[in-house]
């Protein structure tokens, strides 16, 4: 059978939604809602079939596409092209995973979005869907031209879904969050540039091999200077502290639905870039400024976890929660051993899930009492105690409760770190402690504080609300028990990246 163009299907299946919404009377609100959320099957039966098609023991390379797209010729007459761009698209075990992730979490979020936005619904999901083709295009682009293409369709619809449909200063976190990824992407594109120029490939595969010749085209210092380059502009992305604020306010004003993409989704192309191009084409830079990046995921850590610890609004702790564990992501990806590397991409799928369900529960009781102020929403047990419950589990999976997600990933990169660089991982455990403490005091606060506000009347989870909680919910415990359904498809490329990095 052949399985060729199953990649371009999944990744533009959500255009026929956008089609159909674009023909749609935009007052007919359930019908909207109803393809906002159907066009978003396609791509996570697919993403899930693929997963089977893994665990049956097929290889993914059945889903490579190859083909001739841009051609340069040069100014000399010769017929043949100079530089070649071909249309190609591939799954790896590592992106196979985010392509899964990626449809999941779009679905859910279509959920959401029925349930919080509350004006111009075809708007809001034609962008979405165009969101989504980003998202899915980045995880299965096989070269840097394809890769980047993607990435800027990411960007624009971000920034329309949080300036249009965000909270009271929704343009401000709208302009920012284009000012830093844009200037990103700036720096991305300049390194790809560089890449084509002087290789005359953009292929990700065909540049690993060409980085590891001895002879590559491309001396030692100009090597280095392109992986500080994808570091700066994928560390916008993670986001890599001092380059973080601009994350901070989209936290707290992008709608409910848009900050599950944002943090479970989008963040996590930052660190998919960084393994897939720092670390699979510059190895011997990353092996070079390996202390410089762990320190700088210890910082993150403790930064992102002392600020959660004195806010007052729960949706500035978890903003700060992903910055502090995004520097887990670092710590690992640091310790250049397949321990750490594992722990780190554990952490990437972890923390896309263990955010979502956190913000949706968010999006709910800001809908229920229109505040997130953790002293106006003690004693929230008594009056939801079943979203008070499932805010408690998702806290405790944040934490790295043993049994859930957070603590495979956590455990294992500090593992990776402790084996490679002791005493800064040792430095790192007082995040850990940190994360705890922050994370009991929000939750703990709310569901069994001191009471500021009745919660008489307020409505528990109901209906449709339970959908993304439970399916959340359920694929954190089964991570957490059964850690297999990540590793092993991650075997290969793990092997791979010990390779090059001579591991």
């Amino acid at each position: 059978m052949n399985l060729t163009s199953v990649l371009s299907i999944l990744v533009f299946s959500p255009l026929l939604g956008i089609i159909v919404l674009a023909i749609m009377p935009k007052t007919a609100e359930k019908a909207i809602k109803a393809v906002g959320f159907l066009a978003t099957l396609p791509a996570l039966l697919l993403a899930l079939a693929a997963y089977l098609h893994y665990q049956f023991g097929k290889d993914l390379a059945d889903f490579t596409v190859s083909v001739p797209w841009i051609q340069f010729r040069g100014m000399t007459g010769v017929e043949e092209p100079v530089f070649s761009v071909y249309y190609e698209l591939a799954l790896s075990g590592f992106q196979l995973l985010l392509v899964v992730l990626t449809a999941v979490v779009a679905t859910l979020s279509a959920i959401a979005a029925a349930k919080f936005v509350k004006k111009e619904w075809k708007g809001y999901f034609m962008l979405f869907l165009l969101l989504e083709i980003g998202m899915l295009g980045v995880f299965t682009a096989e070269n840097l031209i394809l890769f980047f293409i993607f990435f800027e369709i990411t960007l624009i619809p971000t920034f329309f879904l949080i300036g249009k449909w965000g909270y009271f200063e929704k343009e401000k976190a709208a302009y920012s969050f284009l000012i830093y990824n844009g200037l990103g992407s700036a720096v991305l594109l300049i390194v790809i540039m560089i890449l084509f120029a002087k290789t005359g490939t953009t292929n990700i595969d065909a540049l690993v091999q060409i980085m590891a010749d001895p002879n590559a085209p491309l001396p030692g210092d100009l090597k280095l200077g392109l992986f500080i380059s994808l570091l700066i502009a994928f560390g916008v992305k993670l986001p890599i502290f001092p380059l973080h604020s601009w994350m901070l306010k989209v936290h707290v004003q992008a709608p409910p639905s848009v900050v599950m993409i944002h943090s479970g989704i989008l963040l996590k192309i930052g660190a998919y870039g960084l393994i897939r191009f720092g670390m699979g084409i510059f190895p011997e830079q990353f092996k070079t400024l390996a202390t410089l990046i762990a320190v700088l995921g210890v910082i993150n850590l403790l930064y992102g976890a002392f600020l959660a610890f004195i806010q007052t609004d729960f949706k500035m702790v978890l903003a700060y929660s992903s910055i502090s564990h995004m520097g887990i992501v670092l710590i690992g990806l640091a310790a250049m051993n397949e321990a750490g590397v594992q722990g780190a991409i554990f952490q990437v799928i972890s923390h896309g899930l263990i955010s979502a369900l956190l913000f949706f529960l968010v999006g709910i009781l800001y809908e229920r009492t229109d505040t997130s102020l953790i002293e106006n929403l003690g004693g929230m047990a008594k009056g939801m105690p079943i979203a008070a419950g499932f805010l408690l589990a998702a806290g405790m999976a944040s934490l790295g409760l043993p049994g859930m997600s957070g603590f495979v990933s956590e455990f294992m990169a500090f593992l990776g770190l402790f084996k490679e660089m002791p005493w800064i991982a040792a430095v790192g455990t007082i995040g850990i402690i940190m994360t705890a403490a922050y994370l009991l005091r929000a939750v703990l606060g709310i569901t069994y504080g001191k009471s500021h506000r009745e919660f008489t009347g307020v409505l528990d989870l109901k209906g449709v609300e339970f959908v993304p909680v439970v399916i959340l919910m359920l694929l954190i415990v089964l991570i957490g028990v059964f850690p297999s359904v990540l590793s092993a498809p991650l075997q290969t490329t793990l092997e791979t990246i010990m390779l090059g990095i001579g591991g």
